[in-house]
């Protein structure tokens, strides 16, 4: 259920921000789908596949390599290591607060956390199975997750669509709330500094927010252009326009470097930025972003203090226990 707390507040006073913005704290708990209720044993049963390598054709990659749980969501690499040390063209998102997003992959092309589940485990340049009936055949010699199945989904329950649906339930325990500005938002005047305060204004008054919108600066899943103004010398550096986002997956042009509106949530954590990785500091990606977005050339001060106030959407991260994985007594995989 979403419990969202919001406070607006007029612009009378230098430290506050216009009556069009509601400040909305992160909810603690994030919805499932009717198909897909949370519990206990689903969740624990996700947390073991999310981190066990032996979903990849090398034995070497799991979700959690790439998106690392024991960090900000991701890796910290412009673009993910995996098998055989492949590295595809896009940086990889933070699962941290993904279950806030209404589609997945920055191209959108899943729509759910289940369909997100399912894709890099078959991925040849990610996990590299073969397919999900290899993988299922694999679990399935693994006495620890026969048992583990059960307790979540009953008998014989072993298959592509519950192991994705745990894998998805674990992911929606991954929510980082009561950041200084969710405490800000609550009504603690004092949670933001002065800075912080001058970052969230500029923000709002350049527009930041008309994207970055919702509890989880997200824009609620929706896709935007970019970069919307073209710019020789930031592309001759960064690239962007390389990858054509949402119409690789539509094949339609009029989608043309549509990508789905990442998080701002706990972005301090997740350098470097943008789908392709290629920028490597904070302070650099709010530059590029008010230039390519906005048209808006920012001093130093402003730019610092925005990043001060992205600094203030970091959250409080639960406490993750890696898990004892099944074994594999008495035998090995053939993996390649």
């Amino acid at each position: 259920m979403f419990k969202i707390r919001s406070l607006v507040t007029a612009l009378t006073l230098a430290g506050s921000v216009s009556a069009a913005y509601a400040l909305e704290a992160l909810p603690t708990e994030a919805p499932a789908p009717a198909d897909n209720p949370t519990t206990e044993a689903k969740v624990e049963l996700g947390k073991m596949l999310y981190h066990d390598p032996r979903l990849s054709s090398t034995g070497t990659v799991s979700c959690n390599s790439c998106h690392n749980v024991m960090l900000g969501g991701e890796d910290n690499r412009p673009n993910s290591m995996g098998v055989n040390g492949q590295t595809g063209g896009r940086s990889a998102p933070t699962v941290w607060n993904s279950a806030f997003n209404q589609v997945q992959f920055w191209d959108g092309r899943a729509a759910s956390l289940e369909d997100q589940a399912a894709g890099p485990v078959t991925n040849p340049i990610e996990m590299g199975m073969k397919n999900w009936d290899e993988v299922v055949a694999r679990l399935k010699t693994i006495d620890g997750y026969q048992k583990a199945f059960t307790e979540a989904f009953g008998d014989n329950s072993i298959s592509k669509d519950n192991a994705t649906k745990a894998i998805a339930a674990y992911e929606r325990t991954l929510i980082t709330p009561n950041s200084a500005y969710d405490k800000y938002a609550g009504g603690d005047q004092s949670a933001l500094t002065e800075q912080q305060v001058r970052g969230m204004n500029k923000a709002v008054e350049l527009g930041c927010t008309a994207c970055h919108s919702g509890p989880a600066f997200n824009g609620g899943g929706a896709f935007q252009k970019f970069p919307v103004f073209e710019n020789g010398y930031f592309e001759a550096q960064y690239h962007f326009m390389k990858d054509k986002g949402r119409a690789e997956v539509t094949k339609n042009d009029s989608d043309a470097h549509l990508f789905k509106v990442p998080t701002l949530r706990n972005v301090a954590l997740t350098a470097p930025y943008f789908h392709n990785g290629s920028v490597k500091t904070l302070d650099q990606a709010v530059k590029i972003m008010a230039k390519l977005q906005l048209n808006k050339d920012l001093s130093k001060a402003e730019i610092d203090d925005i990043v001060a106030f992205l600094n203030g959407l970091t959250g409080e991260f639960p406490q993750q226990k890696m898990p004892r994985l099944p074994a594999t007594p008495d035998r090995s995989f053939d993996f390649k």
